[in-house]
This record gives C-alpha cells, structure tokens and sequence, in this order.
C-alpha cells in the first residue's frame, strides 16, 4: 500500500478522523516524495496553501525504510510536526518508528556551565538569582533540558551564562557528558528513523562536514526540507563567516567565572583586556545603519582595504587580547577541563578575525552589522549554489525541497538557479485547493501615490483606515521596514483606538504574546515588519485583512544584494529582472499566504504599492500570487466584502 492510499477516502485516516476530507493534491504529492525516497535524486514541490504538504511528506519517510532528516525554517512548523502532526500520524496507523527531534545546542541547559554559574559572584545578583532558583526548580523536573520548557522569559539574563553552544562544548572529555542534555539528544537521534531538525542545525552541521570535518547530525539518507525558500538565505550564513561582540563577551564573563573559580591566580585581568580590546576594535568599524526588516537588513559593507592603519592596530590588539588569554588558559588546562575548551575557543576566534579581514573577494564581502546591543563582523559567499551542489545535492542520496512559494513567474528556474539544480530534477507545482476569487480578494488602490512620494503615508493611513472599517478591523499590517511600520502605527493608533480597535504593535511584547492577543481580541490591527510575513498562522475569523506596504523588494545597499548584481551584470544579466524581481515575488507570497489558511477564512489582501499594476515586472508579480478577485477601491473592497456575507462564503463545509 502507498503512503496516498493512507490518505485517501477510503484509508485508515479517513475511517479514524472524524470529518476527515482527503484532498488529492495531497495523494498526488506523497507519491512524488515516496518515488524520490525510492528512487533517489531531487524533488522540488510547491505545495499552495491547503494541500496538506506535512503529511504528504511525512507519511512517505514514516514507511520508508530510510534514515530522514526533516528540515524547517521555523520553531513553529518544527513544534508542530513532532507535537501534532507525527502523533497523529503514529496513532492512527500504528507506526512504531523513532522519532527524534534535534534544534541548536544554544536551546539547551549545560549542565557544567550550570554549576560553574551557580559558584560565582553572579548567582548572588537579585534579578538573576531569582531566575536562578527557577531554573534549579526545573532542572530536577525536565527529561531533554530544552529551554522551550523553562517558565522564564525568552530574554531570560541567566540564560546566556548557562546554555550550551557550539562555542562552549567540550565533548567526551566534559566531567558531565554522560548526564549531559545534548548527549542525550544525540544520542535519540543515531537511534531514530526521522530526525525533525531546523534549517540553521542543518547548515551548521553541513558546513562542518565540508571544509572544517565533523558533524553534529547522524549520518542520513535522505533530506526533506519543509520552507523550502529560506534555504539560500539560511546556508549563506553558514558557509560564511562572523563573530560578534556578544561571542567574545561571554568568552570574557566564561573567562572570568574559570579563573576565578580556579583562586584567582595570575590572569584575572585578561578577559577584562579581552573586552577593552573587543569594545576599541568593534565600535570603530563602518557602523550599520537600521530600519529595514528585511533579511540582512543593517549590513553595511566593509570596503577592500579598511584594515589599516588605526583599525588594523586595534585588530591586532584584539588578536593579542584573544593569543594572551588562550595561552594562559592552555598553560592551566590540567586544573579543569574548562580552560581547555577556553583555550579552543580563544583560537576559534582568532581564526574567525583572520578569515573575515582577508576573505572578502570576487567570490566573497565583508560587512559588519548590528546584532541585538552589540557589533557582528562577517563575511559572506556571493553565491552557495556550488556548495550547495556539492556539499548538499552531491551527498545526500534523496533530497526534497518543498514550500507554498517556490515558483516566480509560474515556474521554478529561479529557486533552481539560487539553490545549484543545473541537472535534472522532478519538479511539481499543486495549486492550493481554495476558491480564491470567492475567499481573497486582491486590492490594488487605483491612485496610490509611490511609495517614495512624500504624500504615500497619509494616503496609505488613510487607506487602512477605509479597510479596517470594512472588515471590522482584524488586521495585519505588514511593513517592509521598521521606518513604515513605527510611522503607519504612529499615525493611526490614536483613530483605530478611538473606532474601538485594539492596537498592537511588534516590539512592545514578544511575538507570542502579541499574536494570543491578536486571536482573543478578534478585531485588533497589528502593526509588523518581515518577521510575521511567514511562519505565523491565524486561522479563523481574527485575521480579515491583510494590508502589505509595499513591493518587498531587497535593500540595494546592503552588501550581499549589491555583490550579487554585480555579479549578474558581468555574466552579462539583468539583475533587477533576474534577481531582485523574483526574489521579492517569493517574499511577497509568503507576506499573502498570511491570510487564507483553510477552507473557512476568507478576506482581503491590500498592496499599498501601485507599482504592482503601473510597472511592466508588475506582471511577474501578479503572474506569482493566488488568482484572487482584483479590487481597485474601497467602493469594490465594500461591494466584495458584502457579497460574501450574503453567499454564505464565512464558512465552507468540510474544511
């Protein structure tokens, strides 16, 4: 029996669930991913919004007798696959296969920096010891030490000081490895058949099986990445290189806590040179400037030849810094395992300056960029896709590569050409199963000034103003910069107050916490930048309206974007048409995919950008979004809006 025939009407599925509907572009995808796990090679499947894609390819690598590693690009999706989706799966057909779930070493409790924290001065600050004591509560009860359980909030202090880390590691030779979260996590995962990881543990561990040797994954057979489109972006960062000065603090503080503990004997003032010398260097590098949100947003080039004179003395300063520090810390390495891994990390660092201040080139750029209050230094690959072909597609047997965006223009050349598939690979595109021209409608305003033009705020606010007051509010309004979304929220919480709206805005609570209050409310408006274009689900009635700023093209400043036009323009391309136009067609997908989730929703999607119908790459554009019903005022948006109602469309059956 096929994985299709388990969901289709006459499966287990169909017969266990209550009001189960089978959809076909679901049976139709699980077949391809069962003859790519079978078969080997690649497979690459937009599956629209509503097929049903996590079944279609997980019941496929559940009853294949293959070791899989399942990929996403966000803690959600990952959440739901081993909390929802494969127990469900494993319930209703009786599937006895391991499973383990991986995410980055920094989500767990070290138990040894544990100790060591709980020893020092720190423990005896108030606010952390407060938190202290909660997390000693939870270590007794917690099996897998992953910070998603600890009752502290994500930007927790005593969370820094004792995680674990790719940086702070010491393997085998750690006093506490066998009692140790990540051993155990390993472990789980060399013995399951389905390994759910996301696409930054991925990249990690690919990166380190080429040019550096290791691994932090089991070997496996097959690989089926879910979010699909964020690969690029993901394995860029790293097959690239950066340090930041939050890494080398905690080198400091870590430094500190060791040689104090060890009695304080000679060295006690090297991590406080340490961080002199990071501070002089770091602040005196080209400082990024912020306000987009786009990915890589802030980055700022550093130009060939900025290393001398003053900042080349102040690199080599910290370079002295990180020499002295290691060396002590390797001369002390007999008294505890922790100044070994000191000593590594001290020669991590090292070896990460050296390599961002002579590796930009034609293939590479070096940017610095703001990372939470500190500096990041790095550099980046122009273009992943002969790692990617090499490292990924040359290794691993099967590979699929899945999304509801992958395709621009209705085909997929552009995701092939980013990502390395010059060779053949299967390919298919499933077009959601919603009725699009009765449940979305497309509003375009017919005398939207440019998004440039000094008058487009006022228009835009009052634009949202007529649509909120359309659909009763239930309201994303996604910006393509922080700049729009402060200054649309700005100018519009006052009157959406007033109207009897609850205004939320990204920033003044943590993102969970903001959509809770976006469902509860039912007729709240969210202001919000790139973060919540993807990833981010409400079903139902909450959500009504959607209203994108603009066309989310990338930031033609930032250095990657600009190395990789230039790029283009060599080989004798056109990068705006080639590169920065489908680019910002796959992000604006995903930006329209926030508002129809299921058969039930239903609503408007508002572009405040009348390019999308004045320009001619308007069309490709167009060409790449759901076939929604087209509205071109606010009297349309009305007249749609009302019919709905009337037909009953609220609430299709069997959704």
């Amino acid at each position: 029996m096929r994985a299709s025939d388990l969901l289709g009407p006459l499966g287990p599925l169909a017969k266990a669930i209550e009001g189960y509907e089978h959809r076909p572009s679901q049976m139709q995808m699980a077949d391809a991913v069962e003859d790519a796990l079978r078969h080997q090679g690649v497979l690459l499947v937009e599956a629209g919004t509503g097929t049903g894609k996590t079944w279609a390819y997980l019941l496929p690598a559940l009853l294949s007798d293959r070791k899989v590693v399942v990929s996403t690009a966000t803690r959600n999706l990952q959440d739901q696959i081993v909390e929802h989706d494969l127990p469900l799966l494993r319930e209703h057909l009786g599937l006895d296969v391991d499973v383990a779930v991986m995410k980055g070493l920094s989500n767990y409790l070290c138990l040894r920096r544990f100790d060591d924290f709980r020893k020092s001065a720190a423990a005896h600050e108030p606010a952390l010891g407060r938190e202290l004591k909660v997390v000693e509560s939870w270590r007794e009860l917690t099996p897998s030490g992953d910070r998603a359980e600890l009752p502290l909030p994500e930007d927790a202090a005593v969370w820094p000081s004792i995680a674990s880390g790719p940086d702070t590691r010491i393997g085998a030779r750690c006093s506490r490895h066998e009692d140790c979260f990540v051993t155990a996590m390993r472990r789980a995962a060399e013995k399951a058949q389905l390994v759910v990881v996301n696409h930054h543990l991925f990249f990690a561990d690919l990166a380190m099986r080429g040019p550096h040797g290791g691994a932090v994954l089991p070997d496996y057979d097959a690989v089926i990445f879910d979010e699909a489109h964020r690969i690029e972006d993901v394995a860029t960062l790293f097959f690239g290189t950066s340090l930041s000065t939050g890494q080398l603090e905690r080198l400091a503080k870590d430094a500190a806590r060791a040689i104090l503990l060890g009695g304080g004997k000679k060295g006690g003032l090297l991590p406080e040179n340490l961080r002199g010398a990071t501070d002089a260097f770091f602040f005196a590098l080209p400082r990024p400037k912020g306000g987009s949100a786009s990915a890589g947003a802030g980055r700022t080039p550093v130009p060939p030849g900025a290393f001398t004179g003053e900042l080349e003395k102040r690199f080599f300063a910290l370079d002295d810094a990180l020499e002295a520090l290691g060396a002590h810390c390797r001369q002390r390495r007999a008294e505890h395992e922790t100044f070994g891994q000191l000593a590594r990390r001290c020669g991590q660092a090292r070896d990460a300056l050296g390599r961002i201040t002579e590796g930009a080139s034609g293939r590479a750029v070096a940017w610095v960029a703001e990372r939470g209050h500190g500096v990041a230094l790095g550099v980046s690959p122009v273009d992943v896709s002969s790692e990617l072909r090499a490292e990924l597609f040359g290794r691993a047997e099967s590979v699929v590569l899945t999304s509801a965006t992958l395709t621009t223009g209705g085909d997929f050349t552009f995701i092939e050409k980013r990502l390395g598939l010059d060779f053949e690979v299967d390919a298919l595109k499933l077009d959601s199963p919603f009725d699009w021209p009765t449940q979305a409608g497309l509003y375009v305003p017919e005398r939207m000034p440019d998004p440039r033009d000094p008058r487009w705020l006022e228009k835009a606010a009052a634009e949202i103003l007529g649509l909120a007051a359309i659909t009763d509010g239930g309201a994303f309004v996604l910006c393509t910069s922080f700049r729009n979304m402060r200054a649309l929220a700005g100018e519009l919480r006052a009157t959406l107050r007033d109207r009897g709206y609850p205004v939320l805005v990204q920033g003044e609570a943590p993102k969970a916490a903001l959509l809770e209050r976006f469902r509860e409310a039912g007729d709240a408006v969210l202001f919000a930048t790139m973060s919540f274009w993807e990833g981010v689900d409400v079903p139902g009635e909450a959500l009504r309206l959607v209203v994108l700023d603009k066309l989310p093209f990338a930031v033609p400043t930032d250095p990657l974007v600009r190395a990789r036009c230039e790029r283009l323009e060599e080989e004798g391309g056109k990068p705006f048409m080639e590169l920065l136009v489908p680019s910002a067609a796959l992000t604006l997908k995903q930006g329209f995919g926030r508002l129809v989730r299921t058969r039930r929703d239903r609503g408007v999607v508002a572009i405040l950008d009348p390019r999308l119908v004045k320009k001619g790459y308007g069309k490709h554009f167009l060409r790449s979004l759901p076939d929604a019903s087209r509205l071109y005022s606010l009297g349309e948006a009305q007249a749609f809006w009302e019919l709905g109602d009337r037909l009953g469309k609220t609430a299709a059956p069997g959704a």
